[in-house]
């Protein structure tokens, strides 16, 4: 099979991919003073539980590293893992906070899930993870 066959079977080579997901770490090459790393996922979706229409958003990641940093392309593909998930804004924001703490561990996180308005209803989430440091 060549490798563009290979690429092109059911499933997809980016489906394998994200359904493979794991939040991937590496050792923070500056642990001598705090500092704040600022991530923005524009293209977050997911399904409402109850209607089972897409929910898109904006979610908004800075933390205070301690010995870990997460690796951008590991937190792409585990965000691209909700596509397909039926769940609310409320459990899909606290639930990639726990994730990500739980990756990670974190002097301080704070998670901003900013969901695009949908029936006139426009929901901001704002949950954190420790306590801030002065960097």
């Amino acid at each position: 099979m060549s490798s563009t066959e290979q690429q092109t079977k059911t499933p997809l080579y980016g489906e394998r991919a994200i359904e493979a997901a794991e939040l991937i770490c590496f050792e923070n090459p500056n642990t001598k003073r705090p500092y704040e790393i600022s991530i923005e996922l524009p293209e977050f979706t997911c399904l409402c539980p109850f209607s089972g229409y897409p929910d898109f958003g904006v979610f908004r990641l800075v933390y205070q590293p301690s010995f870990k940093v997460l690796e951008l392309k590991s937190i792409k593909l585990y965000i691209n893992s909700y596509r397909n998930r039926t769940i609310s804004h409320e459990e899909v924001a606290n639930k990639v906070l726990d994730d990500l703490v739980q990756a990670a561990n974190p002097i301080w996180m704070s998670l901003e899930a900013d969901f695009n308005p949908r029936g006139n209803v426009h929901t901001l989430i704002r949950i954190s993870h420790g306590k801030r440091e002065q960097s």
